[in-house]
């Protein structure tokens, strides 16, 4: 599924609804005016604008994720390393490498993960 980024609001509001799993809008209306002092029209634009990312749904008044956090992130990330690495992750490990000291539990969950792709593609 492809879907743009989301803004900081947006991201806001769908974190609530994946918290939730499936919310009623007026619920989440609510839930946005406790924490984020939204109005409610507020509310309905950024529901409407990361709806019509392909994030969430709104169906009968009940709004669901379309994809899992770990999709967004996931898709954040590749977003990232295509646009300032070349979708290089040994390119951004060496960038990273260079400003902050990978300690031993690092080098071992990457060389675990190295050695998991490894075994896959056999």
């Amino acid at each position: 599924m492809t879907f743009k980024k989301l803004t900081q609001s947006e991201e806001e509001l769908v974190k609530l609804v994946w918290e939730s799993d499936s919310i009623k809008s007026s619920e989440l209306v609510k839930l946005c005016e406790e924490k984020f002092n939204w109005k409610k029209s507020t509310t309905y634009t950024i529901l409407k604008r990361a709806e019509k990312k392909g994030v969430i749904e709104n169906n009968n008044s009940t709004v669901k994720p379309c994809i899992s956090e770990d999709e967004y992130n996931t898709n954040r990330g590749l977003s990232f390393l295509d646009k300032h690495f070349g979708g290089s992750l040994p390119k951004f490990i060496t960038a990273f490498s260079r400003e902050n000291t990978l300690d031993e539990k690092d080098i071992e969950e990457l060389e675990k993960l190295i050695e998991k792709y490894k075994e896959d593609a056999k």
